[in-house]
């Protein structure tokens, strides 16, 4: 989760909502990534999304089977439907999204059994840190309007 912050803290430099990921296989970090929906003109470029690309790049397949996504806020529910689909074995993320989350808030996307992958869970991995950002840029972006 470390490692997710130090990309979250890169899109907080660029003006980007401060979400970052890495993606884990076998205990080696695959690929990592940071929001840039703002830098792209891209609505589908969220961290995840950008590190599920890339990993399935990287490894010449889109079924990731044995990673661990690691994300410092729950994945919306776009992202959690990529997550389902690219077989992701298991999400660990830090904060709770109750605004967008398709994880635990709004939605239980990644345990749905109606689909047909589910996805392990582990929240709350250095919570307050990857909460604090997020507040930090919000209170910023308000302050500068």
């Amino acid at each position: 989760m470390k490692e997710a912050l130090i990309e979250a803290k890169k899109a907080y430099e660029k003006g980007e909502i401060p979400v970052g990921a890495v993606l884990v296989i076998d205990g080696e970090i695959i690929s990592r990534a940071y929001n840039q929906k703002e830098t792209t003109f891209d609505p589908t470029a969220h961290a995840e999304i950008l590190a599920i690309r890339q990993a399935s790049q990287i490894i010449g397949a889109w079924r990731l089977t044995e990673a661990t996504l690691y994300v410092t806020k729950e994945p919306c529910i776009m992202c959690s439907g990529a997550i389902v689909n690219a077989r992701i074995k298991r999400v660990v993320y830090g904060c709770h999204d109750p605004k967008g989350g398709g994880v635990v808030s709004l939605y239980r996307i990644l345990q749905d059994n109606r689909l047909n992958h589910q996805v392990e869970i582990q929240s709350g991995i250095l919570e307050d840190e990857c909460r604090h950002i997020l507040q930090k840029f919000f209170r910023e972006l308000r302050q500068n309007q």
